[in-house]
């Protein structure tokens, strides 16, 4: 038995919650997540190849990046673990947004988050619409995954909700 001490350091999210946990690779599916090359991606695709002999099989993922968009290819063999993120999805009421271009948010306990960047493109066109042009009550649901937040997706509030 050796009484080495070890320097280890525990990195949380939420609630001592990890950013990610193992999954074997033929338990990966289609429109699930994974990282790949560090980053939290949904599978758009996936395959097995059967190899030779003494092989072992392997699952072809393309996947792209749940933020950027980037698509990326990874190749493993069907045996090995892969780190699946822990992705939250919630649903938030727009209250406001700011000059600089940040979004003020409030969740249904009344708490506020004003820490999500107004996204580019269709998601952000959709928020101006409803809330700047329309004026309607807008929900937006906010993607969190391994340290990183965006917003994917605005509609109307329900009225009376």
């Amino acid at each position: 038995m050796s009484t080495e001490e070890h320097d280890v350091t525990f990195e949380s999210a939420d609630a001592g919650a990890s950013l990610t946990f193992p999954m074997q690779c033929s338990a990966l599916r289609k429109n699930g997540f994974v990282v790949i090359k560090s980053r939290p991606c949904k599978i758009i695709d996936m395959s097995t190849s059967k190899t030779g002999k003494h092989g072992h099989a392997k699952v072809h993922l393309i996947a792209t990046d749940i933020f950027t968009g980037k698509k990326y290819e990874d190749l493993s063999p069907s045996t090995h673990n892969m780190d699946v993120p822990n992705v939250t999805r919630r649903e938030y009421q727009l209250l406001d947004v700011s000059d600089d271009g940040f979004l003020s948010l409030m969740n249904d306990d009344g708490d506020t988050k004003d820490d999500v960047k107004m996204p580019d493109g269709e998601v952000g066109e959709k928020i101006k619409k409803l809330f700047t042009e329309e004026e309607k009550d807008t929900n937006v649901i906010i993607l969190t995954s391994m340290g990183e937040q965006a917003a994917v997706e605005a509609k109307e509030a329900p009225r009376g909700a």
